[in-house]
């Protein structure tokens, strides 16, 4: 293989076990990585794409047909450094012959970690703890300081029950919960896993906590807006780790003003890294900055299964993770 034949651009610095690949493969030379600690603009984007043979982007960057035509013929591959890829027009992807990647499976565990630390801080408002303590007003104990929820022996409501949401119900079994779940599919559950399927409606009405874990689809797109806050229970938590316009951060701020449901506890927001002004003010919610697969192990595995997806790509192999294989 000469290495010179391939250019791949990069729209942010990744972990170095995936960049190493890339370097042993293709040369220092004939990689290129946008430096900046935010989103590449997307004009400069436009530029930086000419040419290349393959595009190594985040879920914060959109992949539109202007993009692939600014590329050229040559670009054979978008690979996603995420597991969802509604950032990127698959159609069209598909329609030019560019195979799309993702990385699958390796922060499954990682987000349900993150969305079970979410559901017991949202639960125990351990937000409005903290800033207490920080702001030097924590006077001591008191048998009625923030009260909160107990999370043992309630029901978790899970919507969306793929590989992140049953890790996320596997972890329940252990504080003795009841597990319902509602999906548009019907996915395969897990041996161990026992849960109930319910329609949207008894999902609502009757989960003490609802945690997201869906991909965001027209159908899904603002999933939860002021009429399903309203069919929740008063005492109800609402986890999101998956899209942040699954959620109507607007309706969400009016049922967490009104007490219409408990709290909330997001790591995804509708326009990030912008969020709703409202919502920052409200203290029954724990905000956090799209943290889902963030552990040093998880991050470092997917820089490494992106990289092997345009490694495979560009040697003229079957990429493991393509999401549009019909290309091939």
């Amino acid at each position: 293989m000469n290495k010179n034949n391939h250019k791949i651009f990069i729209t942010r610095n990744l972990p170095e076990r995936g960049l190493n690949l890339l370097y042993q493969n293709f040369g220092d030379e004939n990689i290129k990585i946008y430096e900046g600690e935010t989103p590449i603009p997307y004009e400069e984007l436009l530029q930086e794409v000419s040419g290349i043979d393959a595009l190594l982007c985040l879920l914060t960057d959109k992949i539109d047909a202007q993009i692939m035509e600014q590329a050229g013929p040559q670009l054979k591959i978008i690979a996603n450094y995420a597991v969802g890829f509604d950032n990127i027009d698959i159609a069209e992807a598909t329609r030019r012959k560019i195979i799309v990647t993702n990385t699958p499976g390796v922060l499954t565990e990682t987000t349900a970690d993150l969305a079970w630390a979410l559901l017991m801080a949202s639960a125990r408002r351990l937000g409005e703890g903290e800033r207490l303590v920080r702001a030097s007003q924590w006077a001591g104990w008191n048998p009625t300081l923030l009260l909160g929820m107990d999370v043992h022996g309630k029901t978790l409501g899970i919507f969306g029950m793929g590989r992140i949401g049953q890790a996320v119900a596997r972890r329940a079994l252990g504080f003795n919960m009841r597990i319902i779940y509602y999906d548009i599919n019907e996915p395969k559950l897990s041996p161990d896993i026992k849960a109930t399927r319910v329609d949207k409606e008894t999902l609502l009405k009757e989960s003490d906590f609802i945690s997201i874990h869906c991909p965001l689809t027209r159908a899904t797109y603002h999933a939860f807006g002021i009429e399903e806050f309203k069919k929740m229970k008063r005492t109800a938590c609402i986890i999101n780790t998956s899209r942040g316009p699954v959620i109507h951060e607007e309706a969400l701020v009016q049922a967490l003003n009104e007490g219409l449901i408990f709290s909330a506890g997001l790591d995804v927001f509708e326009k990030e890294p912008e969020i709703h002004p409202d919502l920052l003010n409200c203290p029954n919610a724990v905000l956090i900055p799209h943290l889902g697969s963030a552990s040093v192990e998880t991050r470092s595995r997917m820089a490494e299964i992106a990289a092997k997806n345009i490694i495979a790509r560009l040697n003229g192999q079957i990429p493991p993770n393509a999401v549009n294989p019909e290309v091939l």
